[in-house]
């Protein structure tokens, strides 16, 4: 990276005045700039991982303190920007609705659009492409949220917003419904003031948790998260927490859904966050019908991709155990009983016995 004094000439309140501009024409809504210490922070995630809430997202242990330490994953750098680009699918079904229809799938709105690792990661080059076009040489390296970085905590003190009791980042302005970025750097921009908390004393997203996953205030234990059961966890859901899964195949919004702070959600505006595929409503039985080639082919390009069949089948076999009854159901549910994969084979069968036990008629007691 270049040495600090390379920058002395730069006024550097107008560089960043610039960058901000551009970054608006790339389709960010928001950046803010930080420095590089995450002390506190740091300790927070060491006694997460010491508790085992990580589950078996192994790479969070392997990568260690070198998630909450920017200088050594970039080494050089003394800043981070960090970009937001709002989510919110404005044309979607109303999702209150599809979570009360056992009929159909719900999917996180995040991922109802392209992949937003692919976007995202693709603006903030272009960003430090025009910063270098107009400064000259400086070091750099883009990060989305794949790499080993605590993009909240840096969000947070680059005053993008606090970070809710649920562990999401919340602004005033935008609610949560956003995509974080970042770009570390060498070059010694002017830092913005961390944002404050404004959660006051609700609780409102520790009481909607299906499988109280929030622990206590700012701590999640992904083991019980729906989020990390479809999406993270490679193996059989546990049976307890089945039930819990209702019709969510992948992800849960829950906690932003009931989050009063997302009144403020602004509009996706990025084409690419549109809704794909109508799959802010699909009908469960008709996505359990999907081929692993229907799945390569319409789920290409999306965050859920990443999952991969098995998975995808897996979850749907869970929701299908939730639905109503019905002669669709347990027909959907058949054609996949001898599915080659022994994972989806045991949901699929739990599946159907959730609808064999509820077609048994409840013993009437003769003292009744």
């Amino acid at each position: 990276m270049a040495a600090p004094a390379d920058f002395e000439a730069l006024d550097l309140e107008a560089v960043k005045h610039g960058l901000a501009a551009r970054a608006r024409e790339l389709g960010f809504d928001a950046i803010g700039v930080s420095g590089v210490d995450l002390a506190e922070d740091e300790r927070h995630l060491l006694r997460w991982l010491e508790a085992g809430f990580h589950g078996e997202m192994g790479y969070m242990e392997r990568h260690g303190t070198l998630r909450s330490r920017p200088a050594e994953l970039a080494p050089g750098s003394v800043r981070v920007v960090s970009a937001r680009m709002d989510y919110w699918p404005a044309e979607a079904h109303e999702p209150n609705e599809i979570l009360e229809d056992g009929t159909r799938a719900y999917l996180s709105r995040y991922a109802l659009g392209r992949d937003y690792h692919k976007v995202l990661r693709g603006a903030l080059a272009h960003l430090a492409e025009s910063l270098h076009e107009q400064i000259g040489p400086f070091g750099y390296r883009v990060c989305v949220d794949s790499a080993p970085v605590l993009e909240k905590a840096l969000a947070r003190n680059a005053g993008l917003g606090w970070i809710g009791k649920h562990t999401n980042l919340l602004a005033r302005d935008a609610g949560s419904w956003f995509f974080l970025g970042e770009i570390l750097t060498d070059l010694p921009l002017p830092v913005d003031d961390p944002a404050t908390a404004h959660c006051g004393t609700c609780a409102a997203c520790i009481d909607i948790c299906p499988t109280r996953a929030i622990v206590a205030p700012y701590r999640l234990d992904a083991r019980r998260c729906i989020s990390y059961l479809t999406i993270e966890h490679k193996g059989p859901i546990p049976t307890e927490l089945r039930p819990a899964l209702g019709n969510r195949i992948y992800g849960c919004d829950d906690c932003q859904l009931v989050c009063p702070w997302n009144k403020f959600a602004k509009n996706a505006s990025h084409p690419d966050f549109k809704v794909r595929h109508g799959l802010d409503a699909p009908h469960l039985t008709e996505l359990l019908a999907w081929t692993a080639a229907e799945f390569d082919e319409r789920l290409r390009g999306s965050a859920i991709y990443r999952i991969g069949y098995e998975r995808w089948s897996r979850n749907i076999a869970v929701a299908l155990g939730n639905a109503p009854s019905s002669t669709d159901v347990t027909a959907a549910l058949e054609r996949r009983r001898a599915d080659a994969s022994p994972l989806v084979r045991e949901h699929v069968e739990w599946a159907l016995d959730q609808h064999r036990r509820r077609a048994v008629p409840t013993a009437v007691s003769p003292n009744a």
